[in-house]
């Protein structure tokens, strides 16, 4: 591929990447927020201060890659920052105003749990490792792509433990 073809690529995945988890950390932000129970605060908390590092690191190296000027780079990280407090105070804002234990409000939760979930895996799955896996140096190096499944499979293992307390 051309390096000015391959620049707009990056710059297409980085702002795709920015949209699906800005989205995604507005609706586990509203999840925190709504949150009434002190057994289920303090793992969601936990669990979206180990998620949101990991989604800064991958949208900050798409970002690098990507090789964007710095206003474009500081509005990008000031979206990523301020995306999931927003979140939680929409969360709280609307949590006087439902009754949480209704049918109509478990739906909901439910779908926007599903639309996040799915936000992300697409998002890890399609804009981050497909790049990488398929990177000819990768493709090239059976040491190296050895490596990068394992961390991989540690990486999804570790995340499900952390979803036991979550």
């Amino acid at each position: 591929m051309r390096p000015r073809a391959e620049k707009i690529r990056h710059r297409v995945i980085s702002q795709v990447l920015e949209l699906g988890i800005v989205v995604h950390s507005v609706i586990i932000g509203v999840s925190l927020g709504t949150s009434e129970s002190a057994k289920t605060i303090k793992p969601l908390v936990g669990a979206l201060s180990f998620h949101q590092f990991f989604e800064g690191v991958g949208l900050g190296g798409c970002i690098v890659q990507a090789n964007f000027r710095g206003r474009a780079t500081v509005i990008m990280a000031i979206f990523f920052s301020l995306t999931a407090p927003f979140g939680i105070a929409l969360g709280i804002a609307i949590s006087s105003s439902y009754n949480a234990n209704s049918s109509t409000a478990l739906i909901i939760e439910g779908v926007f749990d599903a639309a996040s979930a799915g936000i992300l895996i697409y998002m890890s799955l399609v804009d981050l490792l497909a790049a990488d896996f398929t990177n000819p140096r990768m493709q090239s190096n059976m040491k190296l792509q050895l490596g990068a499944h394992l961390a991989l499979l540690s990486g999804s293992a570790s995340m499900s433990l952390l979803a036991i307390w979550a």
